[in-house]
């Protein structure tokens, strides 16, 4: 799981434009089934949480912060990876 953390100076609403602008040109490797099935991602406050267990993943944290380096700058944000096994949420 990796986790982006913003400066406050960083616009937010801004940068769910831009995870979901991820998010939709990760569809378009992976198919609308792909993310529909394998994509898990929160943005939460100034924290925004991919899971990266699988492709989909990876790819939407990969794209996520390119386009957040190009927009925002490269101090706009940190990445942190957490260990296996954390997950966003559990199905019920």
């Amino acid at each position: 799981m990796i986790k982006f953390h913003f400066a406050e100076h960083v616009d937010m609403v801004g940068v769910e434009d831009t995870l979901f602008l991820a998010v939709l040109a990760t569809e378009s490797i992976h198919g609308r089934t792909g993310i529909r099935l394998d994509a898990c991602f929160q943005l939460k406050g100034r924290v925004c949480t991919i899971e990266d267990d699988k492709a989909v993943g990876r790819t939407i944290a990969q794209v996520f912060a390119g386009f957040l380096a190009r927009e925002f700058g490269e101090d706009a944000f940190n990445v942190v990876r957490l260990a296996a096994g954390n997950i966003i949420s559990e199905a019920a």
